[in-house]
């Protein structure tokens, strides 16, 4: 057995609030490790965005999951005190209190464990298009040292 440890840091460009899927990128960077048996975490290091794994068949998943996000936290609420940003800068911040910062997938033969229809995503919350940092760190064993 050879314990590895993998990292990288992976930058995506957001269009604007939205979903965007990184599941081919981290999909590389489990690949480049050597990993053949472990867990990859991606960490999102934004307060104003988030990751999810959802469905990445049917377009309508992700239309009905922003409408839900929409009502759940609206731009431009009155009651919000925080708007040093403008009037999505409240809103993605809750939004970002309700998904989560890191994901955790199972690596088994050397491949995300992942189910036939999730997709990992970066989800943008704010309004204009941002750069993201996202931290991608796989461990667990690889192949045995020569």
């Amino acid at each position: 057995m050879n314990v590895v440890h993998h990292q990288e840091r992976l930058e995506i460009a957001t269009p604007g609030r939205g979903l965007t899927e990184i599941t081919r990128e981290v999909s590389s960077i489990v690949a480049r490790s050597g990993v053949e048996t472990g867990l990859a975490v991606v960490f999102c290091t934004h307060t104003s965005a988030s990751l999810l794994i959802q469905e990445n068949a049917d377009p309508s998943a992700a239309r009905d999951l922003l409408a839900w996000f929409e009502r759940l936290a609206p731009d431009g609420d009155p009651r919000y005190t925080h708007t040093l940003e403008g009037e999505d800068d409240m809103p993605s911040h809750l939004r970002a209190s309700v998904t989560r910062t890191s994901e955790t997938i199972p690596v088994a033969a050397g491949r995300l464990a992942s189910g036939t229809w999730q997709g990992l995503f970066l989800f943008e919350h704010r309004a204009a298009p941002h750069a993201r940092a996202l931290v991608v760190h796989v461990h667990g064993e690889g192949p045995a040292p020569r």
